[in-house]
């Protein structure tokens, strides 16, 4: 007698963004590989299971990244398509292709200076802030979470400050379901890679773009055009998701309020509680195996078939906690993934999320969700965790008010390093 074939779990849509753990629960009933539909008929295999995400995540002789002979299984017009899509960056390709871009980007972000990317974040958080403080309301995803992110990576790209909110409309755009909206971020975004690049190319600065250009391991300009599209590509969502899905948690749970006035629990509690249990990138790392996988953790997967791994589903799996519901056996959550493709930005990513909800509770104390935490709506994607929108209140304030404010930053030092250059300058370190 044969095995039926499970009912594919249905990743997208209204009635997985409401309660994403009812599906990580229906896909655990298969065992800890699943079968998810990421769109309508299009079918992939997802590990649920803690221990089996680190067999695939860690094993890069099995199991490729390389989509291109999958990709005639997704619709042209498929949403999720820009998702999974073929690149010639780091996300896409195995081996010394993917050892010499990933080197390219971990050896650039190592030069990031993070006093620099803190002093930026504050520069841009307290303009972002000065734009709503004084109205004593805000939605903090479309006002703040979704708007920082671009503008802090367009400084560290090396771009003047006024294309900021150029890059904010591309990659927004990029993640729309509308196909026109996308098609015209991406027409939009050849153009900006084209301004940005274009002139690092006649003249280097300390930046990203600049030490991709001069990296020893010799990237091209369509290369270097590719680790910018693949960066921002990556950080937008998941740092806006980051930021949001905290100051979510921080504003609706009891236990965080303290954080706001007697400081309870602390804001990295709350970023690294986010991580563990609604993580912002909730599903990724497409892999597929070279050859045919027998008993990969109870199930036989073919050869080439798609495998992502769910890193919600992982985190909170019902194995990996003891009987007093204490974490067991996982000693740290994957929503950086894991092995050789785990995120080179995690340092800077939680550095930038904690600074920016620094900022908010700082200015505003006393601020609070302005409707019923059941109301909050997120986007319906089979990958991310996005909330729609924030809405929040507080007691306003002007600018002309005593003490820290927005318009006046609290130290002199936050005054003096606003504008400080990147450090260190020069070249990266040869490839090793």
């Amino acid at each position: 007698m044969t095995t039926p074939t499970p009912v594919a779990v249905p990743l997208y849509g209204p009635e997985h963004a409401a309660d994403p753990q009812r599906s990580w629960d229906l896909l655990r009933q298969q065992g800890p590989v699943g079968i998810a539909e990421i769109d309508p008929q299009v079918l992939v295999y997802v590990v649920t299971d803690p221990r089996a995400a680190l067999t695939l995540l860690q094993d890069a002789e099995t199991w490729s990244k390389d989509s291109r002979g999958w990709m005639h299984q997704v619709p042209p017009n498929s949403p999720i398509r820009p998702n999974v899509e073929w690149r010639h960056s780091l996300f896409y390709t195995d081996g010394d292709e993917h050892d010499r871009l990933r080197r390219v980007i971990t050896d650039s972000l190592t030069l990031l200076d993070s006093g620099h990317v803190r002093d930026v974040t504050v520069r841009f958080a307290d303009m972002l802030l000065q734009r709503f403080a004084h109205t004593g309301e805000a939605d903090l995803v479309g006002q703040y979470a979704q708007q920082l992110p671009p503008l802090i990576l367009n400084a560290l790209f090396g771009e003047s400050d006024e294309q900021g909110p150029q890059l904010h409309s591309i990659l927004a755009a990029l993640m729309s379901t509308d196909l026109t909206v996308k098609a015209e971020g991406e027409r939009t975004l050849a153009t900006y890679l084209g301004t940005l690049i274009g002139s690092k190319f006649a003249q280097r600065g300390p930046d990203l773009t600049s030490w991709f250009i001069d990296h020893p391991n010799g990237l091209s300009p369509e290369n270097v055009g590719e680790q910018v599209v693949i960066t921002a590509g990556a950080a937008y969502p998941t740092l806006t998701g980051l930021i949001a899905n905290a100051l979510e948690r921080q504003l609706s749970d009891r236990r965080y309020r303290g954080t706001l006035t007697t400081g309870t629990l602390t804001i990295e509690a709350a970023i690294d509680e986010v991580l563990w249990n609604d993580p912002p990138l909730a599903m990724y790392s497409l892999h597929f195996p070279r050859v045919d996988v027998p008993d990969f953790h109870g199930t036989f997967i073919p050869a080439w078939s798609p495998v992502m791994v769910s890193y919600a589903a992982a985190n909170t799996c019902p194995h990996n906690k003891t009987g007093d519901g204490h974490r067991s056996g996982m000693k740290a959550h994957l929503a950086f993934a894991a092995g050789p493709h785990a995120c080179p930005a995690r340092r800077l990513a939680l550095l930038v999320a904690a600074t920016a909800i620094e900022r908010i509770v700082s200015y505003l104390p006393d601020i609070e969700l302005a409707v019923p935490h059941k109301q909050l709506t997120y986007h319906p994607s089979p990958f991310y965790r996005l909330l729609t929108a924030l809405p929040c209140r507080f007691t306003p304030v002007a600018p002309d008010t005593q003490g820290a404010t927005p318009w006046v930053q609290a130290t002199q030092t936050d005054r003096a390093t606003a504008t400080a250059p990147l450090q260190p300058g020069g070249r990266p370190p040869a490839s090793a």
